[in-house]
């Protein structure tokens, strides 16, 4: 989609944002039943993520299950777009901190935090997360291809200070805060899928092989920085709460891999208790050992 396409949808969000959330969530309910059971969209990979990741369930479950992810995306999408034009108190009345003594604590400290998550509840909200705490907040993102989407996107996360870097950055966006002695968090969405070129860590996560990347981890034990598990739990619908959790209080000197694997068996367990809260139209499980090993 180029320049035009981009103009297009930001007028047509822009004028649909301008409607109140509960009109909104209408609008919602109406793209579930065009998305589910019209487009299809992605079905078959949706599918077949649940079925490997939860062997032990029947097809009636997983159809609950898939049906309820689905209402889940298009809320996210509709959430996503009103952020635009939230202001901070509408924000925090829809996204509280559940413990923000713990950051209060890093940051008396004088400590910096890694801070891990998944594409689990709506991790857009963590625009709100400057608003609560005095820890600078270092969200590490992968670019979009379309520029016109990626600045449109930078523009929304990067509201109250939130900084956005690639991972290629994050080395120089420590030391440059360490070197001014800003305490900072940085943020990294440890569920997304490597390149081919970038494997080098695999795990069991749901019942499959599965390639993680290995940054947060190698940022954190570099620096002996804490780490925090972030977990957008819905209480009900427009409602979330930010569940920050400690981690390893240090991870200078752990083992090669186990920081890692503490943050993918995490994220597992929250994935396995409320399933239709995470991304499964992501082509996780695209790529196979045996095609990159062999």
């Amino acid at each position: 989609m180029g320049a035009i396409g981009y103009y297009l949808y930001y007028v047509f969000t822009w004028l649909i944002t301008l409607l109140p959330l509960r009109v909104l969530y209408g609008i919602s309910d109406l793209m579930f039943l065009l998305v589910y059971y019209f487009s299809g969209y992605r079905r078959k990979v949706v599918r077949t993520n649940l079925i490997n990741s939860f062997p032990e369930k029947n097809l009636n479950e997983i159809v609950v299950i898939e049906k309820k992810f689905y209402h889940h995306l298009c809320d996210i999408l509709i959430e996503t777009f009103k952020l635009s034009h939230m202001n901070n108190k509408h924000i925090m009345k829809r996204m509280l901190l559940t413990n923000p003594e713990l950051l209060d604590r890093l940051y008396s400290e004088g400590r910096d935090v890694v801070a891990v998550l998944g594409h689990y509840g709506n991790w857009e909200w963590l625009v709100a997360l400057p608003l609560y705490t005095k820890l600078k907040v270092i969200s590490v993102y992968k670019p979009l291809k379309n520029k016109h989407f990626d600045n449109h996107m930078i523009k929304i996360r990067s509201r109250n200070g939130m900084v956005l870097t690639p991972m290629q950055h994050v080395v120089r966006e420590v030391l440059e805060n360490r070197k001014n002695n800003i305490r900072s968090v940085y943020c990294f969405v440890t569920d997304q899928t490597p390149p081919k070129r970038e494997i080098k860590f695999w795990t069991d996560f749901l019942n499959q092989d599965t390639p993680v990347y290995l940054g947060a981890e190698k940022i954190a034990s570099k620096y002996d920085m804490a780490m925090v598990y972030f977990e957008f739990s819905n209480t009900k619908r427009g409602q979330y709460n930010l569940n920050v959790e400690l981690l390893f209080e240090h991870t200078a000197g752990m083992p090669v891999h186990a920081i890692t694997e503490a943050h993918v068996r995490r994220l597992e367990r929250s994935i396995q208790e409320r399933p239709e809260f995470w991304i499964w139209s992501h082509r996780r499980w695209k790529h196979k050992r045996e095609h990159i090993d062999g």
